[in-house]
């Protein structure tokens, strides 16, 4: 293989492709990427066998061929190079041999031949998805994912698709994000758990206006970004009906304005933050919301103005889980839904945005 490419554009994909790659690997094969050169391209695959990359960049291929390359080794020497062009060749010991203006590398490569090939997925029948949009549905569900190993189903989300309504669902045990959206021409149904980690990574390769293309089969789900194709592994397993967690009534809600809320939390949790549960109290009268914390560092006072419809009420929350829900609350203003002190309240934006973030409170003590 002998091929020349951009140094900038090629680090750029490098690190798209390593998003896949696993450093805990034991498999030192699958510590590298996989570079094909072949019809002006350079196309660079990481796989960990749960998760496959493929993206492309243009190069000038003067000779076609295969070679697997360390990844970390590879990227950080591509990184390190001039603006300029780079050079890449292999020998038939699969050497690579990495040439940047005054620069000169020689690296040990690995045969492509043991590579594991990424699964297939068919791309004839692609769901179209705006990746603005798709970006914001992950960002405003992901967080919510469970870290519990001993729960793998909660560790991915759950992508439902429902007469052309599309919705992501994350929880973890003390809350739930819900994001749904209509989606023009989106005829079939599905429902596939797709992991937190592969969300992340599509996340983070989400910037431009094109839509996304996203499909799936029995086992596997493929978004394509551009000129990146991404394979996972989906979680088996069934999801919670988490349609049947959600209150169907309240007794009492509120409509608050969600930044003046978010700072007055912030605020009253400094003093938590170092306590286990990051306790805040809410008290909830008339027309003001008195969001409280006491601990042996001290106490703190927040007061917000809300409107308020039904019963007053005393219900405390661990300050953590409130802030990163509200934190990815767009609209201006939000309503929050309660029914008692010990039953999880329900939090909507007060726009036409279809998200439901449900959170759990925790039982109030003598000395919050």
């Amino acid at each position: 293989m002998k091929i020349i490419c951009n140094q900038k554009f090629l680090a750029n994909k490098i690190g798209i492709s390593q998003k896949a790659i696993n450093g805990k690997t034991t498999l030192e094969l699958l510590k590298g990427i996989l570079l094909s050169a072949k019809d002006e391209q350079l196309k660079l695959t990481g796989y960990d066998l749960e998760i496959g990359i493929e993206t492309y960049t243009q190069a000038e291929v003067i000779e076609e061929g295969e070679i697997v390359v360390n990844a970390r080794l590879f990227g950080d020497i591509i990184r390190k190079l001039p603006d300029s062009f780079v050079e890449i060749e292999t020998d038939a010991e699969n050497n690579v041999y990495i040439n940047c203006l005054n620069s000169r590398f020689k690296i040990k490569g690995d045969s492509a031949k043991e590579y594991p090939r990424l699964p297939e997925v068919n791309e004839e029948d692609l769901y179209n998805i705006p990746q603005e949009l798709l970006k914001n549905m992950i960002k405003q569900t992901v967080f919510a994912i469970s870290q519990d190993q001993t729960k793998p189903i909660l560790m991915g989300e759950l992508l439902e698709i429902v007469d052309g309504d599309i919705s992501l669902v994350a929880i973890d045990g003390y809350r739930l994000a819900v994001r749904s959206c209509k989606i023009n021409n989106i005829i079939n149904n599905a429902k596939v758990i797709i992991p937190g980690k592969t969300l992340n990574d599509v996340n983070s390769l989400l910037s431009s206006e094109e839509d996304v293309k996203v499909g799936f089969d029995e086992k596997n789900a493929i978004f394509i970004i551009n000129d990146t194709k991404i394979i996972t592994r989906l979680l088996e397993g069934d999801f919670i009906d988490y349609k049947k967690l959600l209150p169907r009534e309240y007794n009492s809600k509120v409509k608050l304005k969600t930044k003046e809320l978010l700072n007055s939390i912030e605020r009253a949790s400094l003093l938590s933050q170092s306590e286990k549960n990051n306790l805040i109290k809410l008290s909830i009268r008339d027309n003001v919301m008195a969001i409280t914390s006491n601990t042996d560092k001290g106490n703190v006072y927040e007061e917000v103005s809300l409107e308020l419809t039904g019963e007053y009420l005393d219900i405390a929350f661990n300050s953590r889980y409130f802030l990163e829900g509200l934190k990815n609350i767009d609209s201006e203003e939000i309503f929050i839904e309660f029914t008692t002190n010990i039953n999880p309240c329900i939090i909507r934006p007060a726009d036409d945005v279809k998200y439901t973030y449900l959170l759990l409170p925790v039982r109030i003590s003598s000395n919050i």
